[in-house]
Formats: C-alpha cells, sequence, structure tokens
C-alpha cells in the first residue's frame, strides 16, 4: 500500500507570501521588468505571459515546485490548433442558417424534458443529463438503452434541414457515475493526495471509453477548484488547496478523455469540460455559490492555474461558475460569473485566447440580476454560448429569438457561439460520424469496467496522516476542545457568559 504523509496545510497567507518570490515556470513566458530590458524605453508595459505545454515528468505533465507570479491573465497556447479548412467550412454553415436554427444550438434541454422529435422541430444542438437522470427514469438502464436514446436523438438531429448532429453532454466526474454498474473511481480530493499526474490521464481515458460504450460525446469534467475554505460543501471536488497540483492534472485529465492530436480529437476521446470557471473554491466561509472577494492577482494566481494546463492541454469547453466576483473595496463588481462579461469574454476568450466553447451551469442563467432561467441577454452577450437550460428551453428559445430580433443581442453575438459550437463539434469528428451505436467502443461491457486501474487510484490515493502531540484518539467527552497551539489535554469549554 502507498501512503502519503501530507504535512499542515499552509495557510492563504503562507501561500501567497511563497508566490510572490517564485520565477517564472519554464515554457511560460517572462514578463518584463517595469521599464523593459536595458535599451528601451522606460516605462514600457511588461509583456503578457504565456502558458503552454508543461515540462513532463515519466511522460505526463510534472509538478513543478514553484509556479510563476503572473502579473496579468496570461495567453494559453492550445495544443488543438485551429484548421482553415474547418474554420471555411463553419463559416459557410453558420451564413445558410436561421435565426432560430441558431439559437437551438446554443439551447441545451436535459433528456427528461425533450424527445428526439422536439430535437429535430427545434434544431437542438446538445442535450444533457445530470446526476440522477437516466434514459426512461430506469437508474439501472443498460448500455444499450443508453445507446439507444443516444441513436435517437442523433437522427433526429441529422434528419432536419441543417443535418448538425447533436451532442450529449453528462457528468462524468469521477468515471461514468450515471451509468449502473460502471467502475467509479476516487472523488479528486483522494486523487489529488496521490500526486500522480499519469495516473490522471489513464483515468481521464478510461472514462471516455466508458462515456462511448453508451453514446455520450462530452464530459462536464474535470472540476478545478482551488479550494481555500474546508467548509466549502463540494471541497470533495477539487483536487487540492495547491494549484501547481491543480495545474498539473488539469493538464493530464483533459489529455486522457479528448485523446487529442494537432486540430481534432482522437477516435477514442470525448470533449472535455474545464469547470467551473472560475473561483468557485473561493468563496466567503466556504459557501457554495457565494461570493469570492480575491483580488485579480489571486484569481490569476490560484483559481486560474488549473484552466491554464486544462486549455494548454486543448479542452474544448469551458462550464461557467454559479459564484460571485465580488470586491468592492478592490473596486471588482462582477457578480455572477454567468453574467460577466470581463471574465468569459475579455479573459477566458481574449486574454486567454480559448476558442471552444462556454457553456452555462444547470440554469445558471437564472442567477444573474435581472434573470430568469429562460430569459437572460446578458448572460449571453456576456459570452456564454451553450445554455443549460434544462426544462424551461422552449420558452429560452422564444425569448433570446425575440431579444435578437429587438437589438437586445447583436447578431454577431449569436454567429460567434454558433461558429464555437460548429468548431468543437467538427474537432470532435461528429460531422463525419456514424450513430452513436455504430461508433468504436460502443457496448462495450469490457470499457465499463476499469478496476485494476481504480484499485490503483485507491492505494495511491490513501493518506497516512501524523498524529502530531497525540491529537488523536479525541475524548468522546462533549466538553472537551483542542487548542491548535496546545491539543495535548482535553480542556473544559468555558461556559457561556450572561
Amino acid at each position: 500500500m502507498r501512503t502519503v504523509i501530507t504535512p499542515r496545510p499552509p495557510s492563504r497567507r503562507r501561500l501567497l507570501s511563497a508566490l510572490a518570490g517564485l520565477a517564472l515556470l519554464p515554457g511560460a513566458a517572462a514578463a518584463a521588468a517595469p521599464g523593459g530590458p536595458p535599451g528601451k524605453p522606460e516605462g514600457k508595459p511588461p509583456a503578457r505571459p504565456v502558458v503552454g505545454r508543461p515540462d513532463t515528468d515519466h511522460g505526463c505533465a510534472r509538478i513543478d515546485k514553484r509556479l510563476p507570479t503572473l502579473p496579468d491573465w496570461p495567453a494559453v497556447k492550445s495544443e488543438i490548433k485551429r484548421n482553415p479548412a474547418d474554420e471555411k467550412r463553419v463559416a459557410k454553415i453558420v451564413a445558410g442558417m436561421t435565426l432560430a436554427e441558431k439559437v437551438g444550438q446554443m439551447t441545451q434541454p436535459e433528456i427528461s424534458a425533450i424527445t428526439p422529435e422536439e430535437v429535430a422541430q427545434y434544431g437542438i444542438g446538445s442535450v444533457l443529463n445530470g446526476g440522477g437522470s437516466w434514459p426512461g427514469r430506469d437508474k439501472h438502464a443498460s448500455p444499450q438503452d443508453w445507446l439507444a436514446l443516444a441513436d435517437a436523438y442523433w437522427q433526429a438531429s441529422v434528419s432536419t434541414r441543417t443535418k448538425i448532429p447533436v451532442i450529449w453532454g453528462i457528468d462524468a466526474v469521477h468515471g461514468h457515475n450515471n451509468v449502473f454498474g460502471a467502475t467509479l473511481f476516487p472523488h479528486n480530493i483522494g486523487l489529488g493526495a496521490a500526486h500522480d499526474p499519469c495516473l490522471l490521464r489513464d483515468i481521464g481515458a478510461a472514462t471516455a471509453a466508458q462515456i462511448r460504450a453508451t453514446g455520450q460525446d462530452w464530459a462536464f469534467a474535470p472540476t478545478l477548484a482551488v479550494v481555500r475554505d474546508d467548509r466549502w460543501g463540494r471541497t470533495y471536488e477539487g483536487y487540492s488547496e495547491d494549484p501547481r497540483i491543480t495545474r498539473a492534472y488539469g493538464y493530464e485529465v483533459v489529455r486522457g478523455l479528448q485523446d487529442g492530436g494537432s486540430h481534432r480529437l482522437g477516435d477514442r476521446g470525448v470533449i472535455a469540460t474545464a469547470k467551473h470557471f472560475i473561483g468557485d473554491g473561493g468563496t466567503l466561509n466556504g459557501q457554495d455559490q457565494g461570493v469570492d472577494p480575491s483580488s485579480e492577482a489571486d484569481m490569476i494566481n490560484i483559481h486560474g492555474q488549473g484552466y491554464y494546463g486544462a486549455l494548454a492541454a486543448g479542452a474544448q469547453t469551458v462550464m461557467a461558475s454559479f459564484n460571485s466576483w465580488t470586491n468592492e473595496d478592490l473596486g471588482i463588481t462582477e457578480g455572477k460569473v454567468h453574467g460577466s462579461r470581463k471574465l468569459l469574454t475579455e479573459v477566458l476568450k481574449q486574454k486567454m485566447g480559448f476558442d471552444g466553447v462556454v457553456v452555462s451551469d444547470w440554469n445558471g442563467i437564472g442567477q444573474v440580476a435581472g434573470c430568469t432561467n429562460s430569459n437572460c441577454a446578458r448572460a449571453i452577450n456576456a459570452g456564454i454560448d451553450v445554455v443549460m437550460v434544462p426544462n424551461d428551453w422552449k420558452a429560452f428559445i422564444s425569448t433570446t429569438i425575440a431579444q435578437v430580433e429587438a437589438g437586445e443581442i447583436p447578431m454577431s453575438r449569436i454567429d460567434d457561439a454558433v461558429t464555437r459550437i460548429l468548431r468543437v463539434k467538427l474537432r470532435a469528428g461528429l460531422f463525419d460520424a456514424r450513430k452513436p451505436s455504430a461508433r468504436p467502443g460502443a457496448g462495450s461491457a469490457k470499457a465499463l469496467q476499469a478496476r485494476a486501474l481504480a484499485r490503483k487510484a485507491v492505494r495511491e490515493s490513501q493518506v497516512l496522516l501524523k498524529n502530531n502531540r497525540k491529537v488523536l484518539p479525541l475524548s468522546p467527552d462533549p466538553r472537551c476542545w483542542w487548542s491548535a497551539r496546545a491539543p495535548t489535554a482535553c480542556r473544559t469549554r468555558p461556559a457561556a457568559g450572561p
């Protein structure tokens, strides 16, 4: 059994102090010192940092001893490059589409709320199912049941005038956890303790094989939260409080999921989702969907690190986060991330150079000020490309069409969203793919089982804690409490004052 002894986690203050003096990581362009190099005019602004493929160790991303202190959001060099032939093909399709067809591509209903016939009628671009949703509402649905529904949605979509194939997104966050009988892996917090990026690559690849066996195209994973407060109820979804680990893991799990090449996903891959952008692990008091008061420097150097790794590996989608980004003392008033043009467009798409799809979270647009689950021009204008609107999708379509016709949403924003959607579908090979049940790996019972890998992951994620100062075993006496400075003895908790 492999055990990992974990030292006392660094405090937030200690981590930030350490970050302040770090040198730039190889592969990331150094920022010019204030005033520029010798011979340059004084006062020249520093060069924008660039992040690309990480240094490797044993063929996988290395967990670096130190990460750079970035002065600005970096440009991220993706391993999946633009293909001019794809861009030309996408432009031609978009030019021939009606407004209703474009909005249909941007709409993502839940499988329990839409039939294959409705996929064809409304030209729907994607469907989803979250945890606790199965074909026919049967939690014991067989792989053949999943494939039959996937085939029905696919056939409906390619029977439309545009013939654009639908994609099916699914929460597969530690294995294909919606499918009865599929092997599951430890949650992210356990995998983080393993300190093994190669293991994450292998788990990503195994999860992709599981997903392909049941006919889906798109995994809503990995979660890249850097958790700052363990009171957050979703702490277990983050790999680590250490952004070094999250960055290396983000790179490798995307590689495993997407099986990527130079400009397309491999035949064994599925579309990966870097989520939840950004700051979900840094909310005040660990409140879920709460307010992250981080400075911009902290967002860049702590919460952004997992995304630099994932996008460098070629992640094709990014999911917006439920949290807000607000700190009035620092002049930060972005509010809900789903409505933040600064984060979704100016930072993610422009500065970081992300050319894939930004998808909302479950009814996430409804949390933006002035919006509902089916009505949010602000979120689309901010940069949301695919709107996860599980049940109110018909109202969303009609409302969004009306908002475009009224000028509330520019047609250029709609065209940009649809261009991104079609670009990702082309890169995933879906325009040329056969129906889901006829694709490589479909229906494979062997693919659903990865027990040897899961056992390895369990062994590597086991942690041996040091019993410093003999804190354990804890006394069952409810009156006992322990001071962090002197935990060796049971102290009687002081009586409450008058």
